[in-house]
């Protein structure tokens, strides 16, 4: 991405207004400029101290898409630093070699909303050096393990079908996690095999009415609004896949256990959306 682009969606990240909508954003917070001096956190609030590069998102620092996400980025180790100083380890699926590293070649289940038809203000970030994860002050919340989405509060969320994806998707849970949450089960052909994967839509406005686990979705039908519960003035979706590990039955999991790692293993959502025709 260019080094200008990266700074015009640091300086409009969750301030979008869509032009024609009608639709309000969320209050305006403090965004930065890549690479532009930052505050340090006084505990009054105020958002954390950010390096190059990264803005602030509640009381975490997040990455902004960058340069150095070509398709010959390197894999790096799933770890970063814990307060004790002991590297923390943890499972996770990279993106595949074969997928394109630009989030502009997918589908989304809500419409552009950055300048220019972009999408993705904050990436990815568990298969990138400790340094560039994201980073709460308390270190409460390290690593982004989805995408962030922003569009005006409101806007219509609605199911996309993964990439070679079997037969309809399935709500397995609606209810508090990032917020208002609702999270899909899908099946699809990988490897000579089928698998099971989440698709977790957080911090919504509301969900859809009559939303509730069991019901069948297909491609295009409602999951939501875009909001900001859990994660206050800063309205925006934030877009979780998991893969469920081999051997666990999804129907017959505790839906507070949906997440756990023993049942599902986060992975970078560009396995699995699908490409722009």
């Amino acid at each position: 991405m260019d080094r200008s682009v990266a700074a015009a969606l640091a300086l409009l990240v969750f301030g979008v207004v869509a032009a024609g909508t009608g639709a309000t954003a969320a209050p305006a917070v403090r965004v930065l400029v890549a690479g532009a001096p930052t505050p340090a956190r006084d505990g009054s609030g105020d958002a954390p101290s950010c390096g190059p590069g990264m803005f602030p998102d509640g009381n975490a620092c997040v990455h902004l898409p960058g340069e150095d996400e070509g398709e010959d980025a390197p894999v790096l180790e799933n770890a970063h630093r814990a307060r004790s100083g002991r590297w923390a380890l943890y499972d996770q699926i990279p993106r595949r070699p074969d997928r394109p590293a630009s989030y502009d070649a997918y589908r989304y289940p809500v419409p552009p909303g950055l300048p220019g038809g972009h999408f993705v203000v904050s990436g990815y970030d568990l298969d990138r050096p400790d340094a560039t994860q994201r980073r709460g002050w308390s270190l409460r919340a390290v690593g982004h393990g989805g995408v962030d989405l922003p569009d005006p509060r409101g806007t219509p969320i609605t199911l996309v079908a993964l990439e070679r994806q079997q037969g309809d998707a399935e709500v397995v849970y609606v209810g508090p996690r990032f917020g208002i949450t609702v999270v899909t089960r899908h099946t699809v052909r990988e490897g000579g095999q089928l698998r099971d994967y989440l698709l977790l839509f957080g911090h919504l406005e509301r969900a859809a009415p009559g939303l509730a686990s069991g019901a069948r979705l297909r491609e295009g039908d409602p999951i939501g609004q875009v909001g900001d519960t859990g994660s206050p003035e800063l309205v925006h979706l934030h877009l979780e896949a998991r893969r469920v590990r081999d051997g666990v039955d999804v129907a017959k999991t505790p839906p507070g256990r949906l997440l756990d790692s023993s049942v599902s293993v986060v992975c970078d959502p560009r396995n699995v959306l699908p490409l722009k025709v």
